[in-house]
């Protein structure tokens, strides 16, 4: 009996410890960084329609499919595009989704941001963005037809770039660090 208590002990120690980082680890949660509705009104007010029509889907899920996306990238024609692939089971989507949320809102006049919810459920989904409120809509993609329509189908998260003419320009794929990060590519390749 002795001797089970000592293995045991010799091993519950590290055993212990293990699971106590990783619960540490697990319970860090990232924050919403999404500004008040009145930060969000001052910011986009006088936006061109084309913007002002997807500030006015804010935080919706679409469907459509890619004909329904293809048509939002068309009427978008004109201003760079930031479309970001996400799924709410992505551990890396929500710790980077509070730099889409600072962003948008910083570059929501000149630039078009369109989510793109991936291999994810309608109520997982939604839950999600009640969690992380954005100002713009995500098109669901449960079978990924849209992220293959613009070659985005293997990396979550990942974000795609296109230029004022539709074409793409930029692919980054997993998440972003940082806002600056995240600033830095909008500036270089949205607004550059």
């Amino acid at each position: 009996m002795a001797i089970c208590r000592t293995v045991v002990a010799r091993f519950s120690l590290p055993i212990l410890i293990l699971a106590g980082v990783m619960l540490t680890a697990c319970g860090s949660q990232p924050r919403s960084a999404a500004p008040s509705a009145g930060a969000v009104t001052a910011a986009f007010t006088g936006s061109p329609a084309p913007l002002a029509s997807l500030h006015a889907q804010a935080n919706e899920l679409l469907g459509g499919g890619t004909v329904a996306f293809k048509a939002r990238l068309a009427a978008l024609h004109g201003y760079p595009v930031v479309v970001n692939k996400w799924a709410s089971w992505c551990g890396p989507c929500q710790t980077e989704f509070p730099e889409f949320q600072r962003a948008s809102v910083l570059f929501g006049k000149q630039v078009a941001f369109v989510g793109l919810d991936g291999k994810d459920a309608n109520q997982a989904a939604a839950a999600f963005l009640k969690r992380f409120p954005v100002t713009y809509p995500s098109y669901v993609d449960p079978q990924e037809n849209i992220a293959r329509a613009i070659k985005a189908a293997t990396y979550y998260p990942q974000t795609v770039y296109f230029d004022r003419q539709g074409h793409q320009i930029f692919d980054h794929a997993g998440s972003y660090a940082s806002t600056a990060a995240l600033e830095q590519d909008i500036r270089r390749y949205a607004l550059g």
